[in-house]
């Protein structure tokens, strides 16, 4: 189905008009490219990493068609032996996107769901999960459990305050609990992304899009024409209307985080989201999140003005573009938060 047929895009054609040219008739369309998809490649196993492999696998009581080394094996097994064991999935076929902080699995649906296909995000060993200034991210948020609950426990916060190995591990699942949330949510309220069935301390399981033979890319690796570029865009952009509507902010949005399959769109990658009624860098975090998304944009031929759509989106939700300043987030001893609030006060 083309977004051109859904009415939830054209009644945004005249907010955004200001900043897009018009397709002039005879113009010169970019050549459109065949969207390449590329499957992750499986490396070539010694014959005594295969044996090792297959015997954890079976010692586990799984016996997947995706032949992963033996460490791999047992990382799957940690992070999906729940999900699996609900019968929430039958088979993983291959991994479809290895990543620094997750990978992406092909896994076939159960009988008893409308899907043949879903996608199990499956987050890389703790150790390797290292996203710089988290704390930017985290202020304001619940401390939730792996499937979207708040923690109340208060030696659990405690923990996460120490940072103790137990308190790391809490933390970690926060980041998959505030996802899948993240996600329900969302998914809920009609934005374009993967819809979640179910979370665990390391994995999400989701709607897979693409085909048996390869997942769809990132709008990143593909080429429009003019013409496609500016559906795309508003649908885009009507996403993210959608999103402020129930108070997220993506704070990771850019081409790369978003699947292009048939025409349409899908959001993806949400641990970072934030609520911009709780965190005091929302909208320079939403500005950054419009700036990517334009930057490929204007390369398709569009020429949006960033700065000040990201302006428009955010007051037309009656936010203020320069928030209220609690002292409390600010450091005396640094001078560009000291000048923040002598101009705050002015």
């Amino acid at each position: 189905m083309s977004y051109q047929s859904k009415n939830s895009v054209n009644e945004y054609d005249d907010s955004l008009s200001a900043y897009l040219p018009r397709v002039r008739n005879g113009e010169r369309k970019h050549k459109k490219q065949e969207a390449i998809h590329h499957s992750v490649k499986h490396r070539s196993f010694t014959p005594e990493e295969q044996k090792l492999s297959q015997e954890a696998l079976e010692q586990s009581g799984y016996n997947f068609t995706y032949l992963a080394s033996r460490h791999e094996s047992q990382w799957l097994l940690d992070s999906l032996n729940e999900i699996y064991d609900q019968k929430w999935f039958e088979d993983i076929l291959k991994m479809v996107k290895g990543g620094k902080e997750a990978s992406v699995y092909l896994c076939t649906a159960p009988a008893n769901m409308k899907q043949r296909l879903l996608a199990a995000k499956v987050y890389r060993p703790r150790r390797f999960r290292n996203l710089k200034k988290d704390h930017i991210y985290r202020e304001g948020r619940d401390q939730l459990d792996a499937t979207g609950k708040i923690i109340l426990d208060d030696r659990s916060h405690h923990a996460m305050k120490k940072r103790t190995k137990y308190g790391l591990s809490l933390l970690h699942s926060s980041w998959v609990g505030h996802e899948y949330r993240t996600m329900c949510i969302l998914a809920e309220a009609g934005v374009d992304m993967p819809r979640p069935y179910v979370s665990s301390d390391n994995a999400i399981l989701m709607d897979y899009v693409g085909d048996d033979d390869c997942a769809a890319p990132t709008l990143s690796s593909v080429s429009l024409s003019t013409t496609e570029a500016r559906v795309i865009f508003e649908r885009v952009i009507h996403n993210v209307r959608l999103m402020l509507q129930y108070n997220r902010v993506h704070a990771d949005l850019s081409a790369y985080n978003i699947l292009y399959w048939d025409g349409e769109i899908r959001l993806i990658d949400f641990p970072q989201a934030i609520n911009p009624e709780e965190n005091h860098n929302a909208f320079r975090i939403f500005q950054r999140d419009i700036s990517r998304v334009c930057e490929y944009f204007d390369a398709m031929g569009l020429n949006v003005n960033s700065e000040k759509l990201a302006r428009q989106l955010w007051v037309e939700r009656g936010r203020r573009v320069t928030p209220e300043i609690d002292p409390a987030y600010l450091d005396a001893d640094k001078e560009e938060d000291r000048r923040l609030w002598v101009t705050h006060r002015k």
